[in-house]
């Protein structure tokens, strides 16, 4: 037997299970997964909290949109973005619908090699982050001599954006609690305090402004901090495309944009490769088994460790 976590309705923790269901041969263009480790991320508790809608025809919902893990079963004419794919190879799987589970039938298209060099909690971690923060530089083409402002420097996203950031030669501020600071500094940024008074703190280090920003927080300090420091308005690119952002002029990633995701699935293999070289690495913060999913949801919604959330089976 397979087994799974889904939202049997729409609300908190309390609505997910863990079920078992008959595992499934892979069909042709497809390949079976025997799960090793799952990235957590906050859409994953966001889709059953009602945020994004009701419908009852999405019921039992599958979560999770990334896992790595082991081909355990081929199907027919299973060639993904790095070729013909074989059993045994190690693998990601995303984009995915329903990676929590500790096997997984998906399409060749959505599988690319794990490098040995990158463990398994990492790497199931590593692509939601790590294209996402791509996507975000590449938007407003940040680059050497840059200054850049990130929020959230201490998040999976906003810590892959500095990592990548700084490894494009830009020099970056990033926002963080003080209790991350240390963390924010050993990405290579320099770190400053949310809270009052940030405008001023970012002002300082950068007295005549920034030259990009990058929001992964979605806040209003955030929004109003940026637009004072921002020197080009056209390169503000936020993760959590809210109505104050668009409003000041923030250009958007992500959310339910179809070009976006296929960018993504462009980046993936760019995201591995700075993996594998070691120009970006995966905190992980926690790790949870699978029947804790909503243990893990509730302490991802909360102030928790810096890094990411990964759910073993």
């Amino acid at each position: 037997m397979t087994r799974r976590v889904i939202a049997r309705g729409y609300g908190g923790p309390e609505v997910l299970t863990v079920v078992e269901v008959d595992p499934v041969p892979p069909a042709r263009g497809e390949v079976a997964i025997e799960v090793r480790a799952i990235g957590v991320n906050p859409i994953d508790y966001k889709r059953y909290s009602g945020a994004f809608g009701t419908n009852p025809d999405s019921l039992p919902m599958g979560l999770g949109a990334e896992a790595a893990g082991v081909i355990v079963e081929v199907g027919g004419d299973a060639t993904g973005p790095d070729g013909p794919l074989s059993p045994g190879d190690e693998v990601i799987a995303y984009p995915v619908d329903g990676a929590y589970a500790d096997r997984l039938v998906v399409g060749a298209d959505s599988v690319v090699r794990k490098p040995p060099s990158l463990p398994w909690n990492e790497a199931a971690g590593l692509l939601v982050a790590g294209t996402t923060a791509v996507e975000t530089l590449d938007v407003i083409q940040v680059g050497s001599g840059d200054l850049v402002l990130v929020h959230g420097a201490a998040g999976a996203v906003g810590s892959c954006v500095v990592q990548v950031a700084c490894g494009r030669g830009a020099t970056v501020i990033g926002t963080a609690r003080p209790g991350h600071h240390d963390y924010v500094r050993s990405l290579g940024a320099t770190p400053v305090s949310y809270g009052d008074g940030l405008a001023d703190r970012v002002r300082v280090l950068a007295p005549d402004g920034v030259d990009a920003v990058i929001d992964t927080v979605g806040g209003e300090e955030a929004v109003d901090v940026s637009v004072a420091s921002v020197r080009d308005p056209s390169r503000m690119v936020t993760t959590l495309a809210v109505p104050r952002a668009v409003d000041a002029g923030f250009l958007g990633v992500g959310g339910k944009n179809p070009a976006s995701r296929e960018v993504r699935r462009r980046l993936r293999s760019v995201v591995v490769d700075l993996a594998d070289r070691g120009d970006l690495r995966v905190r992980v913060a926690r790790t949870y088994w699978l029947a804790e999913a909503g243990r893990a949801h509730t302490e991802l919604a909360g102030p928790h460790p810096a890094g990411k959330f990964v759910l073993l089976p």
